[in-house]
């Protein structure tokens, strides 16, 4: 029996696996860059993907309503995950609200609206790979390599810093929205 040449697998030459998570330091560094690029809607995103930890299919769909209330962004939030259709809450820190208040207003967004508006499809959100390209000119904007840090990394970056401090592993697993484990 013979069994046809196949092609190079598909992640040859990549590095697969789990994403590294942000510092402290690489956060602070992509934060103040983007402040002094003025750069409204990136800082707003860069600072609710750190605060929010949810995945990208998540992070994109948020709607204004989903983090605010007559004009102020609130200081808990929770929504639906994709994935698991559970709820999972979430703290917004004083300077994501204030940044993410400074975008609503720069963008005029309103209740219904997403968050993080497509710009070229009226009505609609950025998509999953629009947000990628966002975060890996984040991260190669402080000198780190693209393929160890992704969009993940945004939602395991908090979590991380918090396990650091607390090594609460039950708190982390519960600030992902993650069920726990079966007793069995």
């Amino acid at each position: 029996m013979t069994f046809p040449i196949s092609k190079a697998p598909w992640n040859k030459g990549k590095l697969v696996g789990q994403k590294l998570p942000l510092k402290l330091e690489q956060i602070w560094a992509i934060r103040i860059r983007l402040e002094i690029a003025k750069n409204i809607r990136e800082l707003a995103m860069f600072n609710m993907a750190i605060d929010c930890k949810l995945r990208s299919c998540d992070m994109i769909k948020l709607l204004v309503r989903d983090i605010s209330r007559n004009g102020e962004v609130l200081d808990r939030a929770q929504v639906i995950q994709q994935k698991t259709s559970q709820p999972v809450q979430f703290e917004i820190t004083k300077k994501t609200r204030e940044s993410v208040e400074a975008w609503i207003e720069f963008r005029g967004l309103s209740g219904m609206d997403y968050l993080w508006p497509s710009r070229m499809r009226k009505f609609d959100h950025i998509t999953t790979h629009q947000y990628a390209r966002i975060v890996k000119k984040w991260i190669t904007s402080i000198g780190l390599d693209s393929s160890v840090y992704a969009t993940h990394s945004m939602r395991r970056s908090k979590a991380t810093l918090i396990y650091k401090k607390t090594k609460n592993l039950r708190a982390v697993q519960l600030l992902l929205g993650h069920t726990p484990p079966l007793a069995g």
